[in-house]
């Protein structure tokens, strides 16, 4: 029997054991021992309670300093939500509730806050913070209490800061590369697209299917520049950097155009050459001109996004996408077969999505 991708072992390796992961790692157990090391010395908190300190820096550590700052402090709010809570409902157990009542109601509103989405992470918190305090608060709820939250907190700060001190994490250039693999992966698709066109081969199904692996390619990548582009607040080593800070955005912007287009193309060939009757509803001079119009899109997709490197291959583009239509417009009015203008217009959005960096006054340098 065959594994899943996601059950696979060496997935699980080589996603758990990364660069980045190693260096989080390593930055989340010397974040910890420093918190345990320091937490007797934070006022107001008993020293008993040190343990919280660490946990406070494993929910704040993460692979960007903003989402660690963010989350750190969602965490502490979702905690101080359910203290107040745990206390409250030890009140009520002091008044004659049963104490099995108690928990099922902490619970209750714990799980019905969670549901409050602005409190991000410290959704999780609620509920824990409160049956904690409610079950193991004991004769000294205040200072249970107190204790809890104030080492936290410590540990979330010594948390952030390790994160913001200690090599501080930038995934730009991974995004960089992401965007890069995804680009030549769309310019690999179209022109095995214009190749199947001009060999009279053209296979739908085949199409497809690259445009279905695009589509997952696509997701993964957006995620990469989302994270980029968090990685890079507050964080001192994206101030050097001297690509604007939207470019990725950019880029990834385009080449969802690209990948939309693709695939509309596809499904457009596939309905163009279906049946025995394709030479008289796209003639050969027309297919010809076609794939040639899709080979030059094909280059222009894979171009570096910068005014040098893109100008001449949007021209090239453009003449090769009019030479196209030119074929169509030649055609009898009734001959026109309208897939074969969706074709072109698919084109068109590629070209349209790769426009904006050939503008010389645009910041679009690549890095």
């Amino acid at each position: 029997m065959r594994l899943s991708p996601s059950l696979d072992p060496r997935r699980w390796l080589s996603d758990a054991v990364t660069p980045d992961r190693l260096l989080l790692a390593a930055k989340t157990a010397a974040a910890a021992a420093l918190a345990w090391y320091l937490a007797p010395l934070v006022p107001f908190a008993q020293s008993e309670y040190s343990y919280y300190a660490p946990l406070g820096v494993v929910v704040s550590m993460y692979p960007t300093v903003a989402r660690s700052a963010s989350s750190g402090v969602q965490a502490v709010v979702g905690l101080a939500l359910g203290i107040g809570l745990g206390l409250a409902s030890l009140a009520v157990v002091g008044a004659g509730l049963p104490r099995i009542v108690a928990v099922a109601v902490v619970i209750l509103i714990g799980v019905l806050l969670a549901g409050v989405r602005a409190l991000g992470v410290g959704r999780d918190w609620v509920a824990i913070a409160g049956l904690f305090v409610l079950l193991l608060g004991g004769a000294d709820p205040d200072g249970y209490s107190s204790s809890y939250l104030i080492t936290m907190a410590f540990g979330v700060v010594v948390g952030v800061v390790v994160n913001l001190v200690v090599v501080p994490p930038l995934r730009v250039q991974r995004a960089d590369d992401r965007l890069g693999h995804l680009r030549d992966a769309l310019g690999d698709a179209l022109r095995a697209i214009a190749d199947s066109l001009a060999g009279h081969a053209f296979d739908p199904a085949a199409a497809d299917a690259a445009s279905e692996g695009l589509t997952g390619t696509l997701a993964d990548v957006k995620e990469e520049v989302e994270l980029a582009d968090e990685s890079r607040r507050y964080n001192p080593r994206g101030r050097r950097l001297q690509a604007p800070r939207d470019l990725n955005r950019r880029r990834l912007d385009a080449l969802t155009g690209i990948a939309d287009a693709t695939r509309e193309l596809a499904a457009a060939l596939g309905r163009l050459t279906a049946g025995p009757d394709v030479d008289t509803r796209l003639p050969p001079d027309a297919r010809r001109a076609l794939a040639q119009a899709i080979e030059s899109v094909s280059h222009l997709a894979v171009t570096p996004p910068d005014p040098q490197s893109t100008g001449p291959q949007l021209h090239e583009a453009e003449t090769a996408l009019t030479g196209y239509t030119d074929r169509l417009r030649e055609l009898a009015a009734d001959e026109e077969p309208l897939d074969a203008w969706e074709a072109a217009v698919s084109l068109r959005r590629v070209i349209a999505a790769c426009g904006p960096f050939s503008d010389p006054d645009a910041d679009t340098a690549t890095r």
